[in-house]
């Protein structure tokens, strides 16, 4: 059985619900990639990203009964992907702390744990969005806001006039804030998640 555009996905999640494998595949195509973007964005594996998008997947087909409740099928994944994201953050960071605790014969768990696992994807944002400044903005930014040089030091070490510096640093900096800002969203749902899990 072929299904065609006009399919609605009411009618494409009434069909998987009643078991219909063709109907899932066009499921998993439709949403495959959504969720594989937000997993990567989150945990920076490929195949850790992968694993999750099974997991999804899995649990849809094995739920697929229930799918006939689901008002809104677009906030039902997302759900179901944020806690198989966060399960797969917290194995990634246990097992940072249990090489940490190895090296330097720290305490196995404490109570800062979430708070590392925001500030490490914080950090991941803020970097990404630095390197893909353009090479003269990402040098002019990590000379004053890294390493703390005036504006005039600055200049002079890039061989650029003061002003120069100041246009490149306030380019980069509108930059950094519109990719940081475009993905804040993603930030906000894993601070939600990580505080009610």
């Amino acid at each position: 059985m072929s299904f065609q555009p006009s399919y609605t996905e009411h009618e494409l999640l009434k069909l998987v619900a009643e078991g219909d494998r063709n109907a899932f595949t066009q499921l998993y195509n439709n949403y495959r990639n959504k969720i594989y973007s937000i997993a990567f964005e989150l945990t920076e594996s490929t195949t850790v990203a992968e694993e999750i998008v099974q997991d999804v997947f899995l649990k849809i087909w094995v739920k697929r009964d229930s799918l006939h409740e689901v008002e809104h099928f677009k906030a039902y994944l997302f759900t179901i992907t944020r806690n198989y994201v966060f399960t797969a953050l917290k194995r990634i960071a246990r097992q940072e702390s249990l090489e940490v605790s190895a090296i330097q014969d720290a305490p196995l768990y404490d109570h800062d744990t979430e708070d590392r696992v925001l500030n490490k994807e914080y950090t991941r944002i803020l970097q990404a969005a630095i390197d893909r400044l353009p090479e003269q903005q990402k040098q002019v930014y990590n000379l004053i806001k890294k390493e703390g040089l005036k504006r005039e030091e600055a200049a002079a070490a890039l061989h650029l006039s003061p002003e120069t510096v100041k246009t490149h640093l306030a380019q980069a900096m509108r930059s950094i804030r519109t990719y940081c800002l475009a993905r804040l969203d993603i930030s906000i749902a894993l601070i939600i998640l990580i505080r009610n899990y």
